[in-house]
């Protein structure tokens, strides 16, 4: 194998381990460093793009997905060491620029609901109790919980809202479920107090030190779902 298909075949995959590859790597030590480099570097991009963020946020989706697009374009165009440094360095700032910067809570609201198709289907019976120590559990709250069970609850977990650990709930409504987010207030907070997209209405508000969000198709069952919360939420 000449010097020029060794090199472009290393730049494709290599990882590849097929014996005329191989073969040719143990021809110099100078082909076998080559090759130690590129799975070096490869090994330097992964740990630099895996962060740890909650599962199901859209962060991370965005993240595997741009991961995924890194990793095709350069198998497929052959992109040179310093090429790739440079677009890993860049992706991360922007990353940590994205979580630091204002969040529009009604736009993220409805992109979790729009995401999380699991939460939509669940059909438990969650106790306020749990919620309440799910709530105690963030250290954001105070003594902020529910003093009674505010209507049937099917879901409950912790969601990521840009940085900000949150709760994520659904409830029941006269007509269908609610999506209710219990996000810790914070200045980079941007609240609306109606916000909608193409099919799901939402309405913030602020109940103690926290920013409420309803999400639902149907604006009568966030007035009830508001009215209770109002009700049993100190």
């Amino acid at each position: 194998m000449d010097e020029l298909k060794f090199r472009r075949e290393a730049y494709e995959n290599p990882q590849r381990r097929d014996a005329d590859f191989i073969a040719a790597m143990g021809e110099s030590s100078q082909r076998t460093q080559f090759v130690n480099d590129l799975k070096r570097f490869d090994n330097q991009i992964e740990a630099a793009l895996n962060i740890d963020v909650p599962t199901g946020l859209e962060a991370k989706l965005l993240l595997n997905q741009q991961l995924h697009q890194h990793q095709v374009r350069r198998r497929k165009m052959g992109f040179t060491l310093a090429m790739v440094a440079s677009v890993a360095f860049v992706a991360g700032i922007s990353f940590s620029l994205f979580r630091l910067g204002p969040v529009d809570l009604g736009e993220h609201a409805l992109a979790h609901v729009a995401h999380e198709t699991v939460a939509m289907q669940s059909s438990l019976d969650i106790s306020y109790n749990t919620i309440n120590s799910q709530l105690a559990s963030l250290g954001n709250f105070a003594n902020a919980r529910f003093t009674e069970q505010p209507g049937r609850v099917f879901f409950s977990t912790y969601c990521d809202f840009q940085g900000v650990r949150s709760l994520h709930l659904v409830m029941q409504g006269e007509q269908g479920k609610v999506t209710l987010f219990i996000v810790p207030i914070e200045e980079r907070m941007i609240l609306e107090q109606a916000f909608a997209d193409n099919r799901y209405q939402g309405e913030g508000f602020t109940a103690d030190n926290a920013y409420m969000l309803l999400v639902a198709e149907h604006h009568s069952d966030i007035d009830n779902i508001k009215n209770e919360i109002q009700q049993t939420f100190i």
